[in-house]
Order: structure tokens, then C-alpha cells, then sequence
């Protein structure tokens, strides 16, 4: 498949730069993947969507501050956003200045933070912090939230509460799995009340799900990899549903992407492992049955793969038809709830 395949013309003023006043309050566009056929309806509409004995999965990663600022002891502005905790005083991170820091360089950061560079792996660096305590407790203390590049303001004290799920409880993720925003407390006990159960898996989301594809032949794309964990009570929750004829509903593409990763043998397993899963249509589906998503940036992986799950051409339709009917994209924006296509 080419990249090109996954092009389309987004309004701009179809990106969301804010959340809906209220979390369930976005719009939902059902689309059944067998037939194309579309429905528009409220994301409060989900529950009655729902049978008893289906299964809903949950990404319950918990975003962290991870943007810092500051400068280079020789003056230069940086700017660190750091990808992977590796322990106490430890982290893999981005860093943009005007010259790439050097191994042994020191960066001084917003908090009275300094930071040593202690080389590079890959597009990363390998920082330590020298201070005390923690790096997640510093990054609460000094780091902003990282939202997206799409989103143009400054982060604020209400993103620190909307980008952020109510279930998050998982620190690791430098972006949101935003699907997930859509829930608030009111919706999730409508959704115990309609009979379904529900699960969690972590699958922390690194920076790199900004980053764009740049081969045109996409069988050359190498995804990033990021880190998963899938418990055995949420292996024994699929099992449940599969006993009693329910659906697997994934909330986001990346619970869709941790079950499926565990799954890739074709019996689900738990692990605790890092995955780089690229999906594109051809796919066969294992684990998950229905898809609940928003919107995604042209020729995105994401794309891609709610391409394969729902059907490339049902897809590109969908797509078209949120655009005529003025739905909100991307991380703030609306939702889309996808049964899977037959394979």
C-alpha cells in the first residue's frame, strides 16, 4: 500500500482545539463496517448501542507533564519532552535547541532542574535528572501537558483535566489514548447498567504517534514501539465474552493495538511487553470485534488502521461525511464507533 492511499483534504477549522463543554456531549458516528452504512448520533447514545455481555476495554495509561523548558548552560533555549521513564532519575526524551545537545552536556530547566545528557538511542535522548525526587514526581511538579502540535494554545489548568481519561491510574503516556475521553462517570454506569462489563489493558502512547509516515511504500515504515501490559483478568473478561456470545469493544486504537499484539499467536495471552504493531488493511482481526475512535490525521498510522478494521473505502466515505456534516477531529474532537468489516 502507498501513503498516498491515505490522503485526504481536512478543513482546518474542523480541528478541535477545545474540548466539548462536557465530556459525553461530543458526537458519534456509527458506521457498520459490512455495509458502509453511516449513522449520526451523541456520544451519550453509546450505552443503548451495547448488549448484555458485551465487553468494553479500556486503555487506563495516565498522561504525565512531560513537556519541560528551559536552556543549555551556553544560553540556548530547549525544550525536553521526555518518552519513557526508565526508573528512578532516568528518561528517554526528545530534546529540541537550536544544536543538539552533546553526551555530558547539562540542561537547566524551569524548577531549578538540571539534566544530563548521557547520549543518544535512536531519535532519543538518554537524560538523567540529577535532582531529588523521582522523575514522575518532578514532571508533576514543573512539566506542562503534552498536547498535541494540531492543538495551538498554551496548556492550561482545564487540560490538565480533559486530556486525561476519569479512569486513568497508569502514569507512562506522553499523549492521551483520547478515545477514551469521550467517557464520564454517568456514561460508564449507563454502560454497567445496559449489561456490559468492562476491562482494562496499559498501553503507554509515546510522542511518536505524532510522527509522520514518511515512506511512501509503506511496507518500509518501521512504527515506534511502545511499552503494554495486558492483565489475566482482563484475558479471563475476552473469555467471558466469547462464552456468553459478546463483542469486544476496544476503546481506542491503542487498546486495539495491546489485545491484538498479545493475540498475534491467536490465543490472548497476558504479557507485559513493548510493541511496534502496524496494522494496515489485510489485517485479520483476532481479539476485537467493534472499535470505538475519533477522527485521525491524513496519512496516519491510525488512519491506517481504522482503515483495516473498518474497510478502506467505507472509511474514506465516512470520513468525507463527517467532513460534509461538520464533525470536530482529532484528539479533542468527536467520535466514531466502527463494527468491524468481515474478513
Amino acid at each position: 500500500m502507498r501513503l498516498s492511499d491515505f490522503d485526504f483534504h481536512l478543513p482546518q477549522e474542523l480541528i478541535a482545539q477545545a474540548p466539548a463543554p462536557h465530556r459525553s456531549a461530543s458526537r458519534l458516528l456509527h458506521l457498520d463496517g459490512v455495509t458502509g452504512a453511516v449513522e449520526d448520533l451523541w456520544f451519550r447514545d453509546l450505552p443503548r448501542l451495547v448488549r448484555p455481555g458485551d465487553l468494553l476495554v479500556f486503555n487506563d495509561t495516565r498522561v504525565i507533564k512531560a513537556r519541560l523548558r528551559g536552556r543549555k548552560k551556553s544560553g540556548g533555549q530547549v525544550e525536553v519532552l521526555v518518552e519513557r521513564v526508565l526508573g528512578t532519575h532516568e528518561a528517554l526524551a526528545q530534546v529540541r535547541a537550536s544544536k543538539s545537545p552533546r553526551e555530558g552536556d547539562a540542561l537547566l530547566l524551569r524548577g531549578g532542574i538540571t539534566v544530563t545528557v548521557m547520549g543518544r538511542e535512536g531519535p532519543f535522548f538518554r537524560l538523567r535528572f540529577d535532582e531529588e525526587p523521582d522523575v514522575f514526581t518532578l514532571l508533576e511538579r514543573h512539566g506542562e501537558v503534552p498536547l498535541p502540535p494540531y492543538i495551538k494554545h498554551a496548556p492550561g489548568v482545564e487540560d490538565e483535566r480533559r486530556y486525561q481519561t476519569v479512569y486513568a491510574r497508569t502514569p507512562g503516556a506522553v499523549a492521551a489514548p483520547t478515545a477514551g475521553l469521550h467517557f464520564d462517570e454517568e456514561t460508564l454506569s449507563r454502560l454497567g447498567e445496559a449489561g456490559a462489563e468492562t476491562a482494562f489493558v496499559t498501553l503507554h502512547v509515546g510522542a511518536g504517534t505524532f510522527q509522520p509516515v514518511r515512506e511512501e511504500d509503506l511496507s518500509r515504515h518501521v512504527m515506534h514501539s511502545e511499552w503494554y501490559r495486558i492483565p489475566e483478568e482482563t484475558v479471563a473478561a475476552v473469555g467471558r465474552a466469547r462464552a456468553r456470545g459478546g463483542r469486544v469493544l476496544a476503546v481506542g486504537t491503542t487498546t486495539l493495538r495491546a489485545l491484538e499484539a498479545a493475540a498475534a499467536d491467536g490465543n490472548l495471552r497476558p504479557v507485559t511487553d513493548e510493541t511496534n504493531l502496524f496494522i494496515l488493511p489485510g489485517y485479520r482481526f483476532r481479539v476485537v470485534e467493534r472499535l470505538l475512535t475519533n477522527f485521525h490525521l491524513p496519512k496516519s498510522t491510525l488512519l491506517m488502521l481504522v482503515s483495516a478494521f473498518g474497510g478502506i473505502e467505507h472509511i474514506r466515505r465516512a470520513y468525507a461525511h463527517a467532513i460534509e456534516r461538520r464533525y470536530r477531529f482529532f484528539s479533542y474532537g468527536d467520535a466514531m464507533l466502527i463494527e468491524r468489516q468481515q474478513s
